[in-house]
């Protein structure tokens, strides 16, 4: 928000000089950004954060000013004359579209002279980078960066029917825009429209065919509030953003809006002349009353660390125009301006209070007491999990939460309902929700490899969106994956999350098929029989489909699974002081034995001997070992808690190892 050094001045005595303007505006919470010299002013430029709309005007500045600096605040008090003929006999206003425009208001001036506008007006505006156009929209754009009230004046005469009617927009309609570019407009976006077409469109840009020129005698000025999601969403889709929607996407002051149509009219009348029709229409819903808020003294203590006198607190709450409704020793009751719709609750009257009375008066050693946060089990379950996929060399991504349909399509494995559409693009093609973190994570790989960076690893911990029939969809929080790795190596990484959320449960697979991965390195993982998630190299169709050049391994979990098997109390086991033994173990099984099903057999033979098993490689040759046979060579190492194992005993362990084997997959000892 650029401000006027010099307009603000006619609101506020600003003796000061503008170093220490700008920096206590700075310590209040309007960060000063830079400042210009325009001709005989100043050009102020401030952050306004987006809570802060009502800073969007010269007076909303003014008003903080005032506050911080105790000193009187002038605003004026616009009565423009009026004629005899009420408004009424000729125009009217039609809202059809309540959800789109809460409340819109018309008045017409008639006889009015357009032509260039004075030196104080075009001066003002010259500061603020704003080109002067006529005196009639040089007005509106005056009022607008006063008060923060977009407004619109329409040429009159050109309205068909004399009159407006507030809609949604029709599929293909079209409007040329008063920057003489045309845009196709769609339902869900406002449109003030006379009896034959789209004039405007509302919140964000006039139309041309209705601009007000210097043939112009008679303008109805509107000033209006429109929906903030509806101005957010058309100003995107048209990559058409103005002061206006910049100011609606953020809420405007509902009470505001009669003031400034009264202003814009009073300095139009002041400066181009003409005639005022009596009264105003207003169509609309009216603005809903401030709810109460109660404020309790000896939270200032509580939160702040200082005490501040009550009449203190009082005084700066009314400098705010927060008005009492009657105070205790204990406690006061207030109702915000209707301008500061960020003050709804106790806390904001104490963010307040200090604001105003300097965050630089609170002491930097004050005692303020602070209880101890404690993490949700969800937050340690994460931490585990970052923590041992980072330390794999896998770093953390973040991806939008939309895809292309064709990616949405490429894995979708929890749900085949359609994805969700997003009404709004947000980039290029992607408008569906994902149904998984995997297509996201591959069109990552892929920009990787792009921009020459191949070795990438990377993880994403992100809601994914499930549609359900009849239901608000369901947002489970996923784990996903992508590496360069093979599926044994992320296999790996994932056993590993496993092991450090609970040692006791071993994560299992089973058969999985899906034309994005490779038959023989796709599975669906379980916990307890039950699936948690899906694992698998990406096939030769799939790294085509994503433009990959890589081998690529994916894999995607289950928060809440993890959670529901994670034993949190921190565990510690006695390490044994005496030595391992280990043993070579190759073993003939037929081609279908998972590897998952043998180590599962293995570690409930050997029970608490067995320390770790360690898969070597896997070997096939049918005419050494026979037609759909494999040989597996695995190590194991065991050890005994309460002393050495001998190697007799080791043997035993491995005997028995091998007999289950053999009994329970047909396992044979090859020599």
């Amino acid at each position: 928000m650029i401000v006027s050094w010099n307009w603000l001045k006619q609101y506020v005595s600003l003796s000061m000089p503008p170093e220490e303007f700008e920096r206590r505006l700075m310590l209040a919470g309007l960060n000063h950004e830079n400042t210009k010299s325009v001709a005989d002013d100043l050009a102020i430029d401030l952050e306004v954060t987006s809570n802060r709309p009502d800073c969007l005007g010269h007076l909303g500045i003014a008003r903080e000013a005032a506050a911080i600096f105790g000193v009187p605040l002038t605003i004026p008090n616009p009565q423009p004359p009026q004629g005899k003929t009420s408004v009424a006999e000729f125009t009217k206003v039609t809202l059809q579209c309540p959800n789109l425009c809460n409340r819109y208001t018309a008045r017409l001036l008639r006889g009015v002279k357009v032509q260039a506008s004075p030196k104080s007006i075009t001066d003002r505006l010259s500061t603020l980078g704003i080109a002067a156009i006529n005196n009639v929209v040089d007005i509106t754009n005056y009022v607008l960066m006063e008060c923060g009230q977009p407004l619109h004046a329409f040429n009159f005469q050109k309205l068909d029917g004399r009159e407006i009617i507030v809609r949604e927009a029709r599929k293909g309609e079209r409007l040329e825009a008063i920057n003489h570019k045309t845009y196709e407009l769609e339902p869900g976006m406002c449109v003030i429209a006379d009896r034959s077409r789209a004039v405007a469109l509302g919140g964000v840009m006039g139309g041309a065919n209705t601009e007000v020129t210097s043939s112009t005698t008679d303008v109805l000025i509107e000033a209006a509030e429109f929906d903030p999601l509806c101005i957010r969403n058309t100003a995107r889709k048209l990559a058409l953003h103005s002061d206006s929607s910049y100011r609606f996407e953020r809420g405007i002051d509902s009470e505001g809006i009669e003031w400034a149509s009264r202003r814009c009219c009073e300095l139009i009348l002041q400066i181009a002349g003409g005639e005022l029709a009596a009264g105003i229409i207003d169509v609309g819903s009216k603005p809903s009353p401030r709810e109460l808020i109660v404020l309790r003294y000896a939270q200032l203590k509580r939160i702040l660390g200082i005490e501040i006198d009550r009449q203190r607190v009082e005084q700066i709450l009314q400098s705010l125009n927060v008005n009492s409704l009657g105070s205790t020793e204990k406690e006061g009751k207030f109702i915000p301006p209707s301008w500061r719709r960020d003050l709804t609750r106790e806390i904001d009257l104490v963010e307040e209070v200090a604001r105003i009375h300097g965050y630089d008066a609170i002491p930097e050693d004050v005692n303020v007491p602070m209880a101890a946060s404690q993490k949700t089990p969800r937050d340690r379950v994460l931490a585990k999990v970052r923590e041992t996929l980072i330390s794999a060399g896998i770093d953390e991504a973040m991806t939008l939460s939309v895809v292309s349909e064709a990616a949405s399509e490429a894995f979708s494995p929890w749900t085949q309902l359609p994805a969700l559409v997003s009404s709004t693009h947000i980039l290029r093609r992607a408008d569906r929700l994902r149904r998984s973190l995997i297509p996201s994570l591959l069109e990552a790989r892929r920009n990787n490899e792009a921009l020459a960076n191949p070795s990438v690893e990377l993880l994403e911990i992100a809601r994914v969106y499930l549609s359900q029939a009849g239901a608000l969809p369901d947002e489970p929080l996923m784990l996903g994956i992508t590496s360069g790795a093979d599926f044994f190596s992320v296999k790996g990484v994932l056993e590993r999350i496993i092991s450090r959320l609970n040692p006791e449960v071993s994560l299992e697979v089973a058969d999985y098929t899906h034309e994005l991965f490779r038959p023989s390195r796709a599975v669906e993982l379980r916990l307890a029989g039950k699936r948690v998630g899906y694992l698998g190299e990406v096939s030769s169709a799939g790294l085509k489909m994503f433009e990959l050049h890589g081998s690529t391994t994916v894999g995607e979990i289950k928060i809440a699974e993890l959670e529901a098997i994670a034993n949190l109390v921190p565990q510690a086991t006695q390490l044994s002081t005496y030595p391992a033994v280990t043993r070579d173990l190759n073993l003939v099984v037929d081609d279908y034995v998972r590897w998952a099903d043998m180590l599962a057999t293995i570690r409930s033979a050997a029970r608490s001997a067995l320390e770790t098993v360690e898969y070597r490689d896997t070997y096939r040759d049918p005419q050494r070992l026979g037609p759909g046979k494999k040989s597996q060579l695995l190590t194991i190492t065991l050890r005994r808690q309460d002393g050495t194992l001998t190697n007799t005993e080791a043997d035993s362990v491995r005997d028995e190892i091998v007999a289950a084997c053999a009994s329970t997959h047909g396992a044979s000892l090859r020599a």
